[in-house]
């Protein structure tokens, strides 16, 4: 084997370890973890949260907190969410988000590209989508795997990893509370 093809099987194998690690456990496998999160009962009102990002090498780059006005017709909701970041700026997401037939749900938002797919499962979502994110003037489609875990009927916890073409760029850690009616 000559050094370019070496060099090109080494490519080839770290860009595969690379999409392998993105891969992560079905959500099927919460199944029987309780209580049953249904985004319907849990996004219904007003939930704050709290989050961060971390970059790829842990350090954590930016704070938030999350105001999320939610409601439902029928099978499709409206998640209206208000970030306030640690550097003093505000931004706003508005997802419309739709239960599907077979208990799957997809979501729309201005920043999304193309559509959000979603599967719960027990206490679980996960929840898979393209983001367009500006970053210093430019803006990068990065790709969000996001891991709801519904704690108990208040409190959810959300892990998101964030990459591009198969590598983690970082990952947004978030907790959800539900005020009380």
């Amino acid at each position: 084997m000559n050094a370019i093809t070496r060099r090109w099987a080494a490519l080839l194998a770290a860009i595969g370890i690379g999409l392998a690690g993105c891969a992560g456990p079905d959500v099927s496998r919460y199944r029987a973890e309780r209580p049953e999160l249904d985004l319907r009962r849990y996004f219904d009102g007003t939930i704050d949260a709290w989050g961060m990002f971390q970059d790829r090498s842990g350090e954590v780059v930016k704070r938030f907190t999350v105001v999320i006005d939610a409601s439902w017709q029928g099978d499709v909701g409206t998640l209206d969410e208000r970030f306030s970041w640690s550097d003093g700026t505000t931004s706003r997401r508005v997802w419309t988000i739709t239960r599907q037939p077979d208990g799957r749900y997809a979501g729309r938002a201005d920043d999304v590209v193309g559509e959000a797919q979603g599967e719960a499962a027990g206490n679980a979502l996960r929840w898979r989508y393209v983001l367009a994110l500006p970053v210093d003037g430019k803006v990068y489609n990065v790709d969000f795997d996001d891991w709801m875990f519904l704690i108990d009927d208040r409190v959810m916890l959300n892990r998101s990893f964030m990459s591009k073409w198969g590598f983690r760029l970082g990952e947004v850690t978030l907790s959800f509370t539900r005020r009380s009616p």
